[in-house]
C-alpha cells in the first residue's frame, strides 16, 4: 500500500533552475553545460506550473539547484514570488565569482530560507579535483564567511565515491568547525558524468552508513543521506540494540525518489528524482500535482511491498526501500533490488510475502 500523505503530496520538490554551470565536476547529476538552454522554463512559467502548483500541494520544501542557479539572472525574483507564496526557498548554487555578498544579500531579503554549497573533499587537493577547476574550494570558504555574515543557514552537501571515501573522517571535522545545520551525504549513482567505477563497494558503503548514524550522536548538526537509504535501516538498528535517542530523524515519514520527492527538470520534463531518469511527464502539458498523484511509475515508487527481491520481504523496506536510481542505472529496473545493499533480510519474511500474493523475485 501506498505511504500515507506522501500518495498525495510531496515532501521536497527540487528544480532544475539551468543546466548552465561554469565548474566540470567529474560526478555531475546534469552533465552540466556552458550556456543555458532557451529551452527552460521562463520566470512566468515557473510562477504558473511551479511556485502555483506546489501551493495545492501543501507547501513542499522547494529547493533550486542546477547547473548553476547563479547562471539565472531572474533568481532574486523567483525566490521572492516562491516567499510571497507561502514557500520557503532554498538554493544550491555552485561556488563561483557569481556568489557575491551583495547577490546573497539580495536573495535573503526575498527570503530564501537556507544556502547549500557541496565540499567534497576537506582540503582544495581533493575537492577542486572532484570539481574540475582550481581554486573552488577557498572561493567556498570565502562564500561560507559571507553567509554566516548574513545569517543564512548553511547545509553542506558532499558526494562519497572511491575519490573521497578516506577523507571522510576529515570531512566531519571541518563540517564541525564550519557551523552548519545539516551535512547532507549523497551517495553516487552512475548518472550523467558518474562511472560506476566510481561507486563504493557495498562492503564500504555500509560501513560508511553505519560510521554516519555512529556520527549523528556526537555532532550538533543533522545528517542526512542521498540515494544510501540504509542509513535509516542502520539508526533503527542501532537504536534498538542500545536504546538510544532519536532527534534527528527524518521528518515525518520516509522520503525516497518519487515517494515524498520529486523532481522538475530546467525544460519542465518531471522525475522521481534528479538521479533516477524515467520522465513521468512535463509541466507544461500535465500540472505537476496531476503528475505526482496520478503517475503509475510513482505510484509504483510509493508502494515498497511490490519491490522486486529482497527490497520487497525486507522488514525495513518502509523506512528505507533501497536506493531506486542505483537499482535502475545497475539493472535497468526502478523496482529491482539495490544490488548494492548487502543487508539480508529474515528469510521468513520471503515466505510470508509469497504466500500472501505480493509480487517477490527469488
Amino acid at each position: 500500500m501506498a505511504l500515507g500523505n506522501w500518495a498525495e503530496n510531496p515532501f521536497i520538490v527540487i528544480w532544475e533552475t539551468t543546466r548552465a554551470c561554469q565548474l566540470a565536476c567529474r560526478h555531475c547529476r546534469a552533465s552540466a553545460i556552458r550556456h543555458r538552454n532557451p529551452g527552460e522554463l521562463n520566470l512566468e512559467e515557473v510562477s504558473r506550473l511551479i511556485i502555483d502548483q506546489l501551493v495545492t500541494m501543501d507547501y513542499p520544501l522547494f529547493v533550486l539547484t542546477g547547473g548553476d542557479p547563479m547562471e539565472r539572472d531572474d533568481l532574486v525574483e523567483i525566490v521572492r514570488r516562491a516567499r510571497q507564496a507561502g514557500l520557503r526557498p532554498s538554493i544550491t548554487p555552485s561556488a563561483t565569482p557569481k556568489v557575491t555578498f551583495e547577490v546573497m544579500r539580495g536573495l535573503k531579503e526575498a527570503g530564501l530560507e537556507n544556502w547549500a554549497f557541496s565540499i567534497d573533499g576537506s582540503r582544495a587537493e581533493i575537492h577542486d579535483r572532484f570539481r574540475g577547476i582550481p581554486g573552488t574550494f577557498d572561493l567556498t570558504m570565502e562564500k561560507i564567511g559571507y553567509l554566516h555574515q548574513l545569517g543564512i543557514p548553511l547545509q553542506i552537501n558532499t558526494t562519497v565515491s572511491q575519490y573521497n571515501l578516506a577523507d571522510l573522517p576529515a570531512l566531519a571535522d571541518l563540517m564541525r568547525r564550519l557551523a552548519i545545520f545539516r551535512w547532507s551525504v549523497f551517495f553516487l549513482i552512475p548518472t550523467g558524468r558518474a562511472r560506476l567505477k566510481d561507486l563504493l563497494s557495498p562492503q564500504d558503503q555500509e560501513s560508511v552508513l553505519q560510521w554516519l548514524a555512529s556520527l549523528q550522536q556526537d555532532v550538533p548538526f543533522e545528517i542526512k543521506t542521498t540515494e544510501g537509504p540504509q542509513y535509516y535501516r542502520i539508526r533503527a538498528q542501532q537504536r534498538e540494540a542500545a536504546a538510544l535517542p532519536d532527534t534527528k530523524v527524518r521528518p515525518r515519514m520516509p522520503v525516497w525518489d518519487g515517494n515524498g520527492f520529486l523532481f522538475v527538470s530546467h525544460t519542465g520534463d518531471v522525475y522521481p528524482s534528479g538521479f533516477l531518469p524515467v520522465s513521468v511527464g512535463n509541466v507544461r502539458a500535465t500540472p505537476l500535482g496531476q503528475i505526482y498523484r496520478e503517475s503509475p511509475v510513482l505510484k509504483a515508487l510509493r508502494n515498497p511491498d511490490s519491490f522486486k527481491g529482497k527490497c520487497g520481504y525486507c522488514e525495513f523496506n518502509k523506512i528505507c526501500a533501497g536506493s531506486r536510481a542505483r537499482a535502475y542505472t545497475v539493472t535497468g529496473d526502478y523496482l529491482e533490488s539495490d544490488p548494492f545493499c548487502p543487508y539480508i533480510p529474515d528469510p521468513r519474511r520471503k515466505e510470508l510475502v509469497a504466500t500472501s500474493g505480493q509480487r517477490v523475485k527469488v
